[in-house]
């Protein structure tokens, strides 16, 4: 039988109430037995107290023991006077108290000590008291009673004249053997079982109820991974709580919206790379067609095409695969020290002659004699330059100019792209770095690439530790700004 988490979590509190209640319980009864008997004890000392006093007036009168001695019927009646009644005896020979008439006027009332015809001591406090108790001379010899002395047992002094004349002690009891006494113990102990076992009820009650609602959202996050795993993106789980687990409901729903966007993201590249690819092979496939059945003769104008379509392929191709590995971290970068500003004008000067050819005026801003010390790959920066230059000469317009210039301090290099109109929709800024993204609608494909360039570029400055953003340009046009980290960063 497999057992759920809400049934371990459940046997789990439950387990560690029972243990704490059973050790209560065993704790309290034991301190209940202990307590009660050093009461016990307490109030005999009371007595022995008492009986103390009792004592020095009998020696008083007598100045001696023997006749204390020789007459134990007395040492009996001693105690019994001295001795607090528990309650008063059945079949008692006790007399009753004095009638009013009896009392004196302006004294206390007379002491009623029974003397021997008064029959034997009725039991007050236990049966085994006048075993317990004895009384020793000034030397500690025994004089009444050969009850055993031990370590714990308590002797109070008797004095005379301020001399030591003998010694009173109890044996403290060590057991409680009296029916009474021990029915009060069992009455107490089980109304304290009687509590342990409301308690444990309700723990149980409280431990199912605990369990049940701390797997519920574990059940729902068992659920929802299920569909999650099953395709079904859309699902969430609700967030009820600020602990631990309505942080992780929050992270799955982070989690499904991530996937969610992932599996559009993958479906709109796997269409934008089909549509990429179909339109120079329907190309390709009509030219060829055409001259298949001699509708179009093998001409140079022909060839070329075929050419051009060709070399499209080739180039959308080889994007795709640059971007690829640029995504697996399989791109490679072979980084060394380098002058960042000679990597730039190195890349912006066989573009000169392009920009010209189009009427569009390209000014590079780098300041004199700054060498740009920077650490990374000369062969990737100049493709991110290039890619960035070929971007500005496809859609600025004839008439238009492009400046580029280079920024230096302590904590950042930056490279400001700036191109005159058209500019680009501040609605469409933050998706240009998207892969296959192009601003134009139509997709025209005289007038761009693939529209995989700005996302190879994010992956090439991303590999640099730098950052690149757009936003629109004051000529008008797109400003790319990359941000590279400096030489104290």
């Amino acid at each position: 039988m497999k057992v759920g988490v809400a049934h371990k979590l459940f046997l789990a509190l439950l387990t560690a109430a029972v243990l704490s209640v059973f050790s209560a319980v065993v704790i309290m009864q034991w301190n209940i037995s202990r307590g009660f008997l050093k009461f016990i004890n307490s109030v005999e000392q009371s007595g022995v107290s008492r009986l103390t006093g009792k004592l020095e007036e009998f020696y008083r009168s007598e100045q001696k023991w023997d006749l204390l001695r020789s007459d134990p019927a007395r040492w009996n009646r001693l105690i019994a006077v001295s001795m607090p009644q528990v309650g008063p005896p059945h079949g008692s020979n006790w007399p009753a108290p004095p009638p009013p008439e009896e009392r004196m006027p302006d004294g206390p009332p007379p002491q009623h000590i029974p003397d021997e015809n008064h029959g034997p001591m009725q039991p007050r406090i236990s049966h085994d008291f006048e075993q317990r108790i004895f009384l020793l001379d000034g030397s500690k010899n025994v004089l009444i009673n050969n009850a055993k002395v031990t370590v714990d047992t308590t002797v109070t002094p008797l004095l005379y004249q301020g001399r030591i004349i003998g010694y009173l002690g109890l044996s403290p009891r060590q057991i409680i053997a009296d029916a009474p006494q021990q029915r009060f113990l069992r009455e107490q102990k089980l109304a304290l079982g009687l509590t342990a076992g409301v308690v444990v009820l309700l723990a149980s009650a409280l431990s199912l109820l605990l369990a049940r609602r701390l797997v519920k959202p574990i059940q729902e996050l068992t659920h929802a991974t299920h569909q999650l795993a099953a395709g079904s993106f859309a699902v969430r789980v609700p967030v009820a709580a600020h602990d631990e687990l309505g942080q992780l409901a929050r992270d799955f729903n982070a989690l499904a919206v991530t996937l969610e966007q992932g599996e559009l993201t993958r479906r709109q590249w796997v269409a934008d790379i089909s549509h990429e690819l179909r339109t120079p092979l329907s190309i390709l496939r009509g030219e060829i067609e055409a001259l298949q059945d001699g509708i179009r003769q093998p001409t140079t104008d022909t060839i070329n095409s075929l050419h051009s379509e060709v070399m499209h392929l080739v180039r959308l191709v080889d994007d795709l695969y640059q971007l690829s590995l640029s995504d697996v971290g399989a791109l490679t970068y072979r980084k060394s020290e380098l002058d960042l500003a000679s990597v730039l004008e190195g890349t912006v000067m066989p573009f000169r002659s392009d920009f010209l050819s189009k009427n569009i005026s390209l000014e590079l801003k780098i300041p004199e004699n700054c060498g740009v010390s920077f650490f990374g790959d000369s062969e990737r920066l100049h493709q991110l330059f290039s890619n960035l230059l070929d971007n500005s000469l496809k859609y600025t317009d004839s008439g238009g100019r492009l400046q580029v210039a280079l920024h230096v301090d302590n904590s950042k290099i930056t490279i400001d792209f700036n191109d005159s109109a058209p500019n680009v929709p501040e609605t469409e800024l933050g998706r240009l770095f998207e892969r296959l993204y192009r601003v134009e609608s139509s997709r025209n494909r005289l007038t761009g690439g693939a529209g995989l360039g700005l996302a190879i570029c994010r992956n090439i400055v991303t590999a640099h530790n730098g950052n690149i953003m757009a936003q629109a340009s004051s000529m008008g046009g797109l400003w790319i700004r990359i941000e590279l980290p400096g030489a104290s960063s």
